[in-house]
């Protein structure tokens, strides 16, 4: 008898897993993507009159949704008491205006604090305690180990899921759930409620996890783990970054009830978003334990409800970062980044590279028509695109990263930023380059798409690339310097492969239904007599680019 029970325990918890990636997929496969996005600064939509005054201008830049903070502390003013007028103001007016949204639930955590949590809840911090440093100082963090913490944000997160199901399913896309949770100051909560759950040791559950996906875990944890060990210290080390596991179990725990609470309502997408671990800094310098790359397997363990971890790219490096969040277990969303100059051809290389669910850049309404133009022209293009991205590269360069080489069948690609031209004086003259970006597709044999901004491309045969002779060209595109050497009495090596060659190069439209409108032939000086094809800094276009073999 013991024997069938635990066959049927096995059995239902297989049928539940099946049935929760079967509605993940289904939740994803429903709601419109990419996202073109862009997220409202953190007092953008806190009264009727700022979310009426953003939202059509959300509308005009191009973005296809808005990524809106939810507010805990002015959704729930009394305890018990729930107000969603700015949650429907935002429904109605995304309605207006034919925009998507993702809500973002500020509650227990934004950026590490409780700084959103209702005033009844900061000010009776006994019966919602406080996540402690190890010398014992009390954080303006609430403490993840508190039921009462719990039970107050889950309850005014289900009030939140339960009325977007019941009003804006049409609209709402997405829920982030909280904002940037990590531990400032110190790597883990030392409590006296998080002591007596760190001195119970590794629970069963996260060890068994561990042991099952042994072959996929992340490099950085997989060399860490020790099977044979109990307390946390035997089975991780005993260094900070144990403290840093601890805490993130915990935290992706408490996230994983709240995802099982709003899966009452809904089969909407769910995620959460990561403060970057940058700049050389340690866990609690850092918010220790967020839902960053290196831990992905305690958030997985945790939290299996959630559709991605995504980063909040801020730093340098843009390409590192993202390439560190698209695993083939983790779908790449940036639902924030540095709202730029750069942004644009960011999103082109986000989205041609890795496949991107969706990029979205931060404080999109305060940011300055210089800033927000690029983002208008890259959404543009992707728009037209979005249909002939079967094959795609991105391309992402800028005055240190100015080349990638690509290798596709018998063709060498090579790209690289448009600065890298001899002719243009800004390349030499001191001047910082803007990145260029791109989505580069195949559509068939000797047929590509090139659409974005700052490139410069040149294609050739697999032969003729490893033959190639480099030669430092002058501002007309020749030779810099000629030598007095009879080129005739030159010594030369038999050329017995082919090359490619340029058949066309159009600049196109691609309509609502994927077809290709003719603007004009670029030819001549515009692709250097059929040597290469080539974008301009500050231009927005796509190319269409038909070669041949001889």
């Amino acid at each position: 008898m013991v024997q069938i029970m635990q066959q049927y325990e096995n059995m239902k918890k297989i049928i539940i897993s099946i049935y929760m990636l079967c509605a993940t997929m289904l939740a994803i496969a429903q709601t419109e993507f990419p996202i073109l996005g862009g997220e409202l600064s953190n007092s953008a939509a806190t009264s009727v009159e700022d979310i009426d005054e953003v939202m059509p201008r959300m509308k005009t830049l191009g973005l296809n949704t808005v990524l809106v903070p939810a507010y805990w502390e002015l959704m729930e003013p009394v305890e018990g008491k729930f107000d969603f007028t700015l949650i429907d103001r935002t429904i109605l007016q995304a309605r207006k205006f034919q925009l998507k949204v993702v809500f973002l639930w500020f509650g227990a955590w934004k950026n590490s604090m409780s700084c959103y949590a209702p005033s009844w809840f900061k000010q009776d911090d006994k019966r919602f305690p406080r996540a402690k440093t190890a010398q014992g100082k009390p954080l303006e963090i609430a403490s993840c180990f508190s039921e009462q913490v719990f039970q107050a944000d889950n309850k005014a997160f289900e009030a939140l899921v339960k009325h977007i199901s019941e009003t804006g399913s049409d609209v709402v896309q997405m829920i982030q759930v909280e904002n940037e949770i990590g531990m400032l100051e110190d790597a883990r909560d030392h409590s006296s409620m998080a002591e007596a759950i760190y001195k119970k040791g590794v629970p069963h559950e996260l060890i068994s996890y561990l042991s099952k996906n042994k072959k996929s875990l992340h490099p950085w944890l997989k060399q860490r783990v020790n099977f044979s060990g109990k307390s946390w210290t035997e089975v991780f080390g005993d260094d900070i970054y144990t403290d840093e596991i601890f805490m993130a179990y915990y935290y992706a725990k408490y996230v994983g009830r709240l995802c099982e609470t709003a899966r009452r309502y809904t089969q909407m997408p769910l995620y959460v978003n990561a403060a970057m671990n940058s700049r050389g800094r340690k866990p609690g310098q850092y918010p220790s334990a967020g839902p960053l790359a290196h831990l992905i397997d305690l958030w997985h363990c945790g939290a299996p409800q959630l559709l991605c971890l995504a980063p909040d790219i801020y730093d340098t490096g843009f390409k590192s970062w993202a390439a560190q969040y698209a695993l083939p277990n983790n779908r790449l969303f940036i639902p924030e980044s540095r709202c730029c100059e750069n942004s644009g051809a960011r999103a082109l290389y986000a989205f041609g590279e890795h496949r991107a669910l969706g990029f979205s850049p931060f404080a999109i309404d305060q940011a300055s028509p210089g800033e927000t133009e690029n983002i208008t022209k890259a959404y543009a293009l992707l728009r037209q695109i979005s249909s002939y991205s079967l094959k795609s590269w991105g391309l992402l360069f800028d005055q240190q990263d100015k080349e990638r080489i690509i290798t596709d069948d018998n063709t060498v690609i090579t790209c690289r930023h448009y600065y890298t031209l001899p002719w243009d004086p800004r390349a030499t003259d001191g001047s910082v380059w803007p990145e260029g970006g791109a989505v580069l597709i195949k559509l068939g044999n000797n047929d590509y798409l090139l659409a974005g901004t700052g490139i410069v491309v040149v294609f050739a045969s697999t032969y003729e690339k490893a033959h190639e002779q480099q030669q430092v060209l002058g501002e007309d595109g020749f030779v810099a310097v000629g030598t007095q050497s009879d080129i005739k009495h030159q010594p030369s090596t038999s050329f017995n492969g082919s090359r490619k060659g340029i058949v066309s190069v159009d600049e196109v439209n691609i309509d609502k239904n994927g077809k290709m409108q003719y603007l004009r032939r670029l030819n001549g000086d515009q692709d250097h007599q059929g040597r290469h094809v080539r974008i301009a800094c500050g231009d927005w276009k796509i190319l269409h680019v038909r070669l041949y073999d001889y």
